[in-house]
């Protein structure tokens, strides 16, 4: 591989520095926004998008909407009633049942994620069964976990009593498990998500005056106004352990921060749905389609699509689909979401987009890697937004990484697994199977499209190499040499396709090939669909992400991360706080 010299002298420098620590966050999310299994895709968005930003995640979860009344129901219907020592061990397994939900959410879109019980979390409470205050925690398992995973999905409400059995930490109790957590691992505030933006002076479903939201709020405010929004005795932990507490809506980045000190409330205004365009509904575009339909921040307004008759696999109505480029735009949109399998055509309408000042989010690698810098140019000079970190890696950061690597200082080279469906083919054809059936199983599995040709021959993976070469040193690889994977290969050892670009003396040495000498464990772990990115500083760190890189859900994970963080930026830049 002709970047092999220069992989080994980056990761065998004795004892390179590493790449700092990701910061951990702690978010809890209640039956309010759990509201029934429909509801996980939308935590896991949420985790995903602190993930991508370079963070490790505890998740803490209530049980579904309804579910711990459901089962304290059953439990009395059998004669068990409150103080009885086995019923906490049978309610909490409904916050229990939640975590796995969403941990196979997160697994669903790519991202590293396990669930934790109420015994492996470790939390030790004193007093009432159904109201103990934790008071100890024993963190071995859960710090494993941090350090395994990229999230950690956890059940609150419930503990371990001195005496071995489950006990409840009362209603609300969720928010305690919370703050709690956040204490024992030494971070400053945990953040509570709500299924209203913060908290108010009075109850913002009442119809007595204009409530008015606090931007922060004393912890005396919090009690006085909090109601049944926040669990006293978290409040009360958390001004006990010095950890403040956020309390926020899902997919909002403005709160309120309860602490120490307080600001007068002043008046929120709800946003309207922001308008939005999708051009493609095939993989990519289907799934941002169902998932926008089901999000009331969002109007869809117009698909893209070759043949607006054409039977979909995602259900919406008929008006919304038009082959019509100009007409799309004629709506105009606020964004655009941009998945069209086609370069050409991709660039041209993300160009028509910007000159109109319609912020874009781009799944299209092809698109975009035509010229990067001039697509930003012209979106700066319109006052739009750019963003596309969905053309490279499927649901891992890798864009993130890169500038994250890059802010810290001079970049070597990277080397990436790129393409999810390649990866996937060569797993299957390394455990046995032929090419033709390989190639069958991932388009069966919705991996490669019906034209697997720019997979194949490479030229995906090298769009994306311009790409991250382009963020990597300001300029994108122009010559990207490719080894196609064809029908003829027969490896007899573990192999990857391995796309990478080195910064030799000012010219940039770029290649994507087929590996066979391969022998990084990071690569070679990374089985399926799974992409991989690893960075090198020239100070010797080495930077790295993975994820899934092909498939419906994490591609449109990462294409509704732009969303959002272009929706924040909107936000931020109308002055909301």
């Amino acid at each position: 591989m002709p970047q092999s010299k220069a992989h080994l002298s980056v990761v065998q420098k004795p004892l390179p520095a590493a790449a700092p620590e990701p910061d951990v966050v702690v978010l809890k999310f209640g039956s309010s926004i759990l509201k029934d299994q429909s509801c996980a895709p939308a935590v896991a968005s949420e985790l995903y998008g602190h993930v991508r930003a370079g963070r490790k995640v505890v998740a803490v979860v209530s049980a579904l909407g309804g579910q711990t009344d459901r089962l304290l129901a059953d439990a009395r219907a059998l004669g068990l009633d409150h103080e009885n020592e086995l019923l906490p061990a049978y309610v909490a397994q409904g916050e229990e049942q939640a975590a796995a939900l969403v941990a196979i959410a997160c697994d669903r879109i790519g991202l590293d994620a396990c669930a934790l019980s109420v015994r492996e979390l470790g939390i030790v409470a004193e007093g009432p069964v159904e109201h103990a205050h934790p008071v100890a925690l024993h963190a071995e398992a859960l710090n494993r976990a941090i350090a395994a995973h990229q999230v950690v999905v956890v059940p609150g409400f419930g503990a371990i009593g001195p005496h071995g059995r489950v006990v409840l930490l009362g209603r609300g109790g969720s928010d305690l498990t919370a703050v709690f957590l956040a204490a024992e691992l030494g971070l400053k505030r945990a953040r509570l998500v709500k299924d209203v933006d913060g908290l108010y002076d009075r109850d913002p479903a009442s119809a007595s005056g204009k409530p008015l939201r606090f931007r922060r709020a004393s912890w005396d405010d919090a009690r006085r106004h909090g109601g049944a929004l926040v669990q006293h005795d978290a409040i009360d932990l958390g001004q006990q352990r010095s950890v403040e507490i956020e309390v926020a809506a899902i997919g909002r980045s403005d709160c309120t921060v309860v602490g120490e000190a307080s600001a007068p409330p002043g008046p929120s205004v709800p946003d309207a749905p922001l308008k939005v365009a999708i051009a493609g509904c095939g993989v990519v575009g289907g799934g941002l389609l169902k998932r926008l339909q089901a999000d009331g921040r969002f109007e869809v307004v117009g698909v893209l699509v070759r043949d607006p008759k054409k039977p979909r696999d995602v259900e919406a109505p008929s008006h919304l689909f038009t082959s019509d480029r100009e007409a799309l735009l004629a709506l105009q949109p606020d964004i655009l979401l941009e998945a069209l399998s086609e370069g050409g055509a991709g660039h041209d309408l993300i160009r028509a987009a910007l000159e109109r000042g319609i912020d874009v989010a781009s799944a299209n690698k092809q698109a975009i890697s035509r010229d990067p810098q001039g697509l930003a140019d012209l979106a700066h000079a319109k006052g739009a937004r750019l963003a596309y970190s969905a053309a490279v890696g499927g649901g891992a950061p890798m864009i993130e990484t890169v500038r994250v690597a890059r802010a810290a200082g001079p970049i070597k080279g990277f080397e990436a697994i790129l393409n999810g469906t390649v990866n996937f083919m060569l797993s299957r054809i390394q455990a046995g199977a032929d090419f033709a059936d390989a190639l069958a199983d991932a388009r069966v599995a919705g991996f490669a499209e019906e034209d697997p040709s720019s997979d194949l021959e490479g030229r995906d993976s090298a769009a994306k190499v311009r790409l991250l070469a382009f963020e990597a040193f300001g300029r994108p690889a122009e010559d990207v040499p490719c080894a196609a994977l064809s029908e003829d290969f027969r490896p007899s050892s573990p192999v990857r396709q391995i796309g990478a670009c080195f910064n030799e003396a000012d010219h940039l040495k770029a290649s994507v090939s087929l590996d066979v000498s391969l022998d990084d464990p990071f690569f070679l772990a990374l089985n399926g669909e799974r992409n991989g990115l690893k960075v090198y500083g020239e100070d010797g760190r080495i930077w790295s992400c993975s994820g899934r890189g092909a498939g419906r859900w994490p591609t449109t994970e990462s294409v509704l991360a732009d969303l959002n963080d272009i929706v924040r930026a909107r936000h931020a830049s109308l002055g909301h706080h």
